[in-house]
């Protein structure tokens, strides 16, 4: 019993460590709390959906940025999507990088789209990589017969 207390709390220092640095804000709790008996893996779903359809515009993004003559209303739109998928899951520095990526494609600013285009990469698999360790983490309490508070 002492191993589920102890990842238990582990789970929630390290719940409560992505919100400090910025990776989750509110939205993620919101996510959350729409889970149930009835849905136990909802914000997984949600979650990799999430995962899919930023890969496939991060792969957009770049071929679009690619291009001799870039089209700016339509990487625009792109990047607005991404802005809005990751505002949904609650992913705040994705969210950050991609307001600022959006101010470059409205300035036509070839060098800050790129700039941009990078740190939406990076901030990407960073919160992916943290999401996927908390669902492997409340994994574990589960099987160990543990509850995962919301």
């Amino acid at each position: 019993m002492d191993g589920l207390v102890q990842l238990q709390r582990q789970l929630f220092d390290y719940t409560a460590s992505l919100f400090q640095e910025g990776f989750l804000d509110d939205q993620f709790n919101q996510l959350q709390q729409l889970q149930d008996e009835s849905n136990p893996d909802f914000v997984v779903e949600v979650v990799t959906l999430f995962f899919e359809d930023a890969e496939r515009l991060l792969n957009e993004l770049t071929k679009a940025l690619g291009q001799a003559n870039i089209d700016f209303k339509r990487l625009d739109a792109h990047v607005h999507q991404l802005k809005g998928s990751s505002s949904s899951i609650g992913a705040q520095r994705v969210h950050t990088v991609c307001i600022s990526f959006r101010n470059s494609c409205e300035e036509q600013n070839v060098e800050g789209c790129l700039k941009s285009l990078q740190q939406v990469k990076v901030e990407y698999s960073l919160v992916k990589s943290k999401l996927e360790t908390l669902f492997k983490m409340e994994q574990q309490v589960l099987a160990l017969g543990g509850s995962v508070s919301r």
